[in-house]
């Protein structure tokens, strides 16, 4: 039994099982098929190693809301006509979803498909989330309905991307000086413990810088790999995580900082930032400065929320605030439960749009 990547194999399991069970049992129901949700398959980063578990021939099918009633029905013939393994792997028919776009919306984000977006709403998404919804493959798509939803969801709204960029930047300035101050007074162990946040910071802000969804810890560097900065940056990264004393934790930061530097400029946001670090106060410490370059990002943002809550509390969205996996994957609570938490989320954040600074 050969490896097939899974978004193929799940290309044929559509073609070859779904499509002809469809046809020859309910020609008269439109629907969507596609890979698309949780799995490596989906991101594309699947090996051997995957297949010992939840990995096999699978989709996702949408039907239309009227007819969500056939839901059983299908599966059952699936079940029946489906065989016990293909292309050498064995068949799980529950392991395919049988739903519709609202429904798998609303499991997957806690959002109501009738409800109105707010700005603030998209804080309150995982990234990985937004990655797994917009990556896989579409295999069918009657009604456009799951094309509609994946190109609603494909990227930040602008200011929403200013706002996590400048929050990037603001925990890279408010940490850059805590490595070399603990380095300073002998704490190698304390320095290195802030330098592995920086490393994560950075590594975020380019995802940010070049528009792609991070995914979550196990693949994040991995799809750190494949993005255009990674040849460039890679390497002072590694040597400020492998560093042993925090002088070359700085020296490699301050690599890494003037690249990012020249990404930012290269971006055309803001004003012409330095290309190069300068001096903490009186102190023998070179940094970046990532909290002026947070300032002159968020005075590009132009919804009123937004920019409101940028001045207030910069604290970025669910990825910057928790990296708890139970509390970031939503699709994995009870109903009603990530609905709640979602909304209680948002609430902290719009709490503080009605806070007055002291």
């Amino acid at each position: 039994m050969s490896f097939i990547k899974g978004i193929e194999l799940c290309r044929r399991f559509h073609l070859e099982i779904v499509e002809p069970v469809m046809t020859g049992n309910y020609s008269f129901l439109s629907y969507s098929s596609a890979l698309i949700g949780p799995g490596s398959e989906v991101l594309g980063y699947d090996t051997d190693m995957s297949t010992d578990h939840d990995w096999v021939p699978r989709v996702y099918l949408f039907l239309n809301q009227l007819d969500s009633g056939y839901s059983e029905q299908i599966q059952s013939t699936l079940h029946e006509q489906a065989p016990e393994r293909f292309y050498g792997f064995p068949i799980d028919i529950r392991k395919s979803v049988i739903t519709t776009v609202p429904r798998f919306l609303e499991s997957y984000l806690a959002v109501n498909s009738d409800e109105r977006l707010e700005s603030v709403d998209w804080l309150t998404f995982p990234s990985q989330s937004l990655l797994e919804i917009t990556q896989g493959e579409v295999y069918r798509d009657d009604n456009g309905q799951l094309s509609t939803l994946r190109k609603q969801f494909e990227y930040y709204p602008h200011d929403i991307w200013l706002y996590l960029l400048a929050s990037s930047w603001q925990r890279i300035g408010q940490e850059e000086h805590l490595m070399l101050r603990s380095g300073f007074i002998g704490d190698e162990l304390g320095s290195a413990i802030i330098a592995s946040r920086l490393v994560r910071d950075i590594i975020n802000l380019c995802f940010l810088m070049e528009r792609q969804y991070a995914p979550y810890p196990k693949w994040f560097g991995t799809a750190f790999k494949r993005l255009k900065c990674s040849d460039q940056i890679m390497t002072y990264l590694w040597t400020a995580q492998t560093a042993v004393t925090w002088r070359e934790r700085e020296h490699a930061l301050n690599n890494a900082y003037k690249h990012l530097s020249s990404m930012h400029n290269g971006l055309g946001l803001t004003e012409k930032i330095p290309d190069d670090v300068s001096t903490f106060f009186d102190r023998p410490f070179r940094v970046m400065n990532g909290e002026e370059i947070a300032s002159l990002i968020v005075n590009q943002i132009v919804d009123t929320d937004i920019q409101q809550l940028s001045k207030k509390r910069l604290i970025g969205n669910i990825d910057q605030i928790t990296d708890n996996t139970d509390f970031r994957k939503m699709n994995k609570w009870t109903e009603g439960e990530g609905e709640n938490t979602r909304k209680a989320l948002k609430n902290l954040f719009k709490s503080s749009l009605l806070t007055k600074r002291d």
